[in-house]
């Protein structure tokens, strides 16, 4: 069915069988989303929504269900958008130059035009076009964020552009070159733990000299390297006393032996992979189409799909991770072919946020508590 479009750049649609929404407009917007046929069942089971960046087509997605059981997708217009994390009633989004916090307005058991999470823009910070890829929210509640165009973690400040935090011990210096392409951060412990990089150049540019097997990851309380010879490698996690992460240039979802200091898969999956996020007994990954440009081809992830008599897709896959079996997934066709990351949102049904591009965010007002005088 076609998807209703908002005057901001936003919209939403329903799901009809076999679970999928088309957008109006021109061959050259075309976006389709279908679901498996059991994805809106375990998005009910489970008691989660989920959301994703595509920063190629600037769009933020929300995935829920309606009253009747069907998918909600709901979308809103960011430029580059890339970065997320979910904390408590906050929602963090990296964009082309900001660094955005989203703030649900509903108390538990509210509901607003159908939704049960309604999130509105609350801070953003001026950052500069910093190529920031993941975020994370430490203990403290602080944001730490991939700064790649420096190659360190780094945090957000009221009068500068970020604060420098951590940086790999294989760069010489802070210095605005995309080195290394650093990229993906693991918390634990409410911590900084692991980060991602495509390779350990040290000179400008360099990681795309080294993008089939120059992939590392460095520990950042030891500040060393703990694993070598990934592919491209993004996204790790620590979930359940792993490490996991995606090495995106075989297409592998897998976990890392930090004591043999090797990565263990667990499955392929047909596409590049960026954006990882777990609920219970499942892991949601990302999977775009490779760009058809020199950084993306050549990958390893070329002849696995040759082998496997597949052509690359651009989607959301659920993977079980006591077999390592993709159960469900959302295909996503047309204007959309590149995600980066993607969150689980648990004990949400139905999200929703609000946008920049029109005066609906004028209309949109909250109250404090008011304090006894």
């Amino acid at each position: 069915m076609a998807a209703k479009k908002g005057a901001n750049g936003g919209g939403t649609a329903v799901a009809e069988p076999p679970e999928s929404i088309t957008s109006d407009g021109p061959e050259a917007a075309r976006l389709e989303l279908s679901g498996s046929r059991q994805f809106p069942e375990w998005l009910a089971e489970q008691t989660v929504s989920l959301a994703f960046t595509t920063y190629q087509a600037g769009k933020v997605f929300f995935i829920g269900l309606q009253p009747n059981g069907r998918l909600s997708i709901f979308e809103r217009t960011l430029n580059r958008c890339m970065g997320m994390a979910a904390a408590g009633n906050s929602l963090y989004v990296s964009t082309l130059y900001q660094l955005w916090r989203f703030e649900n307005t509903l108390e538990p058991g509210q509901v607003a035009e159908g939704y049960d999470r309604f999130y509105l823009p609350q801070v953003g910070y001026i950052t500069g076009d910093l190529d920031i890829h993941d975020v994370a929210v430490d203990g403290e509640g602080r944001l730490v964020f991939v700064n790649t165009l420096f190659g360190c973690l780094a945090t957000t400040s009221e009068q500068h552009s970020f604060i420098p935090l951590w940086k790999p011990p294989f760069l010489s210096k802070l210095g605005a070159e995309d080195r290394c392409h650093l990229n993906g951060l693991a918390m634990r412990d409410g911590k900084p733990a692991y980060v991602t990089a495509v390779s350990e150049s040290d000179v400008a540019d360099g990681w795309r000299d080294r993008r089939v097997d120059g992939g590392c990851v460095v520990d950042v309380a030891a500040n060393e390297v703990v694993l070598r010879g990934l592919s491209m490698p993004h996204s790790p996690r620590w979930y359940r006393d792993k490490l996991w992460l995606l090495n995106s240039g075989t297409g592998e979802l897998g976990t890392v032996d930090l004591a043999a200091g090797r990565f263990e898969p667990v499955c392929f999956c047909p596409g590049y992979l960026r954006g990882l996020s777990f609920v219970g007994n499942f892991a949601v990954v990302g999977l775009s189409l490779p760009r058809d440009n020199k950084t993306f081809q050549g990958l390893p992830l070329d002849d696995a799909l040759a082998a496997k008599k597949t052509e690359p897709r651009c989607a959301l896959q659920v993977i079980d991770l006591r077999t390592g079996d993709a159960v469900h997934w959302l295909r996503i066709e047309g204007v959309v072919t590149e995600l980066y990351d993607v969150v689980t949102l648990p004990g949400c049904r139905r999200p929703m946020a609000i946008g920049f591009k029109s005066d609906e965010i004028r209309r949109v007002v909250t109250v404090g508590p008011v304090p006894s005088l």
